[in-house]
């Protein structure tokens, strides 16, 4: 169960790390779309895990490596947004979300298109 304070410094780090990426993808050359799609900080504030989804799809291992790679400078990043309003910045971890694959996965199959015959 999460409290309140648990969904208010998510939904910031959220709102924040979605205006980042927007403006990193419009400076980039590629058109790569990176979304927030969830984030779950802990009960002690202490840790944020962050869910993105990466589009298209062959970009994903070099857009997770070079988030990977740069993790303090996002964490410096959150933590002047954050700083009057949390003692301690979060750590952040990455993920990878890939429900949307597993969704469109699912309706391709129940169409018949994948490796699953039609009864």
């Amino acid at each position: 169960m999460e409290s309140n304070r648990q969904r208010k410094v998510a939904q910031i780090i959220q709102e924040d790390f979605a205006e980042l990426f927007r403006k990193q993808a419009s400076e980039s050359k590629q058109s790569i779309l990176i979304s927030v799609s969830d984030v779950k900080v802990t009960a002690d504030l202490g840790i944020a895990k962050i869910y993105l989804s990466i589009f298209p799809q062959e970009y994903r291992t070099a857009v997770m490596k070079e988030i990977e790679e740069n993790k303090p400078q996002y964490r410096n990043f959150i933590g002047q947004k954050m700083a009057k309003q949390v003692r301690i910045i979060p750590q952040l971890n990455f993920y990878l979300d890939t429900a949307l694959d597993d969704v469109e996965k699912l309706e391709r199959e129940l169409r018949g298109e994948g490796d699953n015959p039609v009864l």
